[in-house]
């Protein structure tokens, strides 16, 4: 699974009654399997003058987890772009979340380098209330208190939205997401939009595993709008073909002026540890 925002992922609305079915539905519904995936970056397409001419990049993603003892993700990003005049612009950005199994409670830290400029970073955590209200207690970039609302889900229990709507076979999924990104203090509004599944052989050698042989796959695309924004353009739009066990190949991520695809080019299925 990719993260959503970090590229990979979020879903349908949540209510205070909803919250402690979320975990009997991640135990009982889709499950999301262990493991270590590489992705190379490289330029798609551009229009405009913000295209690169050229980009190249990886993306290195560790997850780990289950409903039981909650989900880790680590994230890595690496991106060289080639602009028509003047440097490269390198970005190097990397994310460590924890989110529990009942979508209560969620840990992230985040740390961007552009360049050669300093570090940014991002830390706090974000806790649920029996009533289903969100609040964020940021640390970094400067210490904070946000009280947010009840509609809003974090990036694990998004994904296996996801793959509950796949499953049912709805084509269309609209929800607010927190992830931590940019300053911590972000909503986004979010639609994914689900094609029909597919099964069998794929490019990537290293999706050719035989446990993904016969399994299912969704093609994917989550557009990321500003909150309360949906009638604009997107902020981007991310794409990817995502099992039925969480694991996502063949990325797309669309900032606009120019799109990178993201090839699977290491996979590795870790033990997850079953609940008692």
């Amino acid at each position: 699974m990719i993260p959503v925002r970090r590229t990979v992922l979020t879903l349908a609305l949540l209510s205070a009654a909803a919250a402690p079915a979320l975990a009997q539905n991640a135990a009982m519904g889709p499950s999301l399997v262990a493991h270590r995936a590489t992705y190379e970056l490289t330029l798609a397409s551009g229009a405009g003058a913000k295209a690169p001419n050229a980009a190249r990049g990886r993306i290195a993603f560790d997850f780990q987890g289950s409903p039981c003892e909650g989900y880790s993700q680590n994230f890595r990003q690496f991106t060289e772009l080639e602009p028509a005049e003047g440097p490269a612009r390198v970005s190097d950005m990397t994310a460590v979340t924890y989110e529990d199994g009942d979508g209560r409670n969620f840990r992230f830290k985040v740390e961007t380098r552009i360049d050669n400029a300093g570090l940014d970073q991002v830390d706090g955590k974000a806790a649920r209330s029996n009533d289903g209200a969100l609040s964020v207690s940021l640390s970094r970039p400067k210490r904070a208190q946000l009280d947010l609302d009840k509609d809003i889900l974090f990036p694990t229990a998004h994904m296996l939205r996801i793959l509950e709507a796949a499953r049912a076979g709805r084509p269309i999924l609209e929800v607010k997401v927190f992830d931590g990104s940019d300053t911590g203090e972000k909503i986004y509004d979010t639609m994914s939009v689900i094609g029909k599944p597919s099964q069998g052989e794929v490019a990537e050698k290293a999706a050719q595993l035989p446990q993904l042989r016969d399994m299912r796959r969704w093609p994917v695309a989550i557009s990321y709008f500003e909150e309360g924004k949906k009638d604009s353009t997107p902020h981007y739009v991310l794409s990817f073909d995502l099992y039925d066990n969480g694991i996502s190949r063949a990325l797309r991520l669309d900032y606009g002026d120019f799109v990178l695809k993201g090839e699977m080019s290491k996979l590795e299925l870790l033990p997850t540890k079953p609940c008692k």
